[in-house]
C-alpha cells in the first residue's frame, strides 16, 4: 500500500499542529485514489516525530511511502534534519520504499497563491 506522509516543523502551540492534523485530513479526501495511508508527522515539538509517524504508516500495511515536506524554503530542516529522521526510519523498516516530494515552497504555484491570498487582506 502507498502512503503519503506529511512533515511539518511541529509548534509550542498545540492549535498550529491541529491545523496540520486538519490538512491532513483534508489530504485523505483529495488524494484516495493514489494513497491508502495518510498521516502526518513532525520534525520537533510535536507528536508523533517522523519516524514514529513512518511507523504508523507501516502498521497501517504500508510498503512504499511518499513524504511530503510542509516547508516555505529548503532551509537546514529540509536539506539535512528530515533526510536524517528518514534515515533513522529507513533503520527501523529497511523494506520500506521512502521517497519525497519537492518541499511546498518549491511549487511554481506558490506566486499565484500568495497573490490570491493578498487580495483577501482585511
Amino acid at each position: 500500500m502507498d502512503a503519503l506522509l506529511l512533515i511539518a516543523h511541529g509548534s509550542r502551540r498545540e492549535a498550529s499542529n491541529d491545523e496540520v492534523r486538519e490538512l491532513t485530513r483534508e489530504l485523505v479526501q483529495k488524494s484516495k485514489r493514489k494513497f491508502s495511508i495518510v498521516e502526518c508527522a513532525f520534525l520537533e515539538l510535536a507528536i508523533p516525530s517522523i519516524p514514529e509517524g513512518v511507523t504508523i504508516c507501516v502498521q497501517k500495511g504500508a510498503n512504499s511511502i511518499t513524504v511530503l515536506p510542509y516547508f516555505l524554503s529548503a532551509g537546514r530542516h529540509v536539506a539535512v534534519d528530515i533526510p536524517e529522521e528518514l534515515g533513522k526510519a529507513m533503520q527501523l523498516h529497511p523494506q520500506l520504499e521512502i521517497k519525497v516530494a519537492p518541499y511546498l515552497g518549491s511549487a511554481n504555484e506558490i506566486s499565484s497563491i500568495l497573490v490570491s491570498l493578498s487580495k483577501q487582506a482585511a
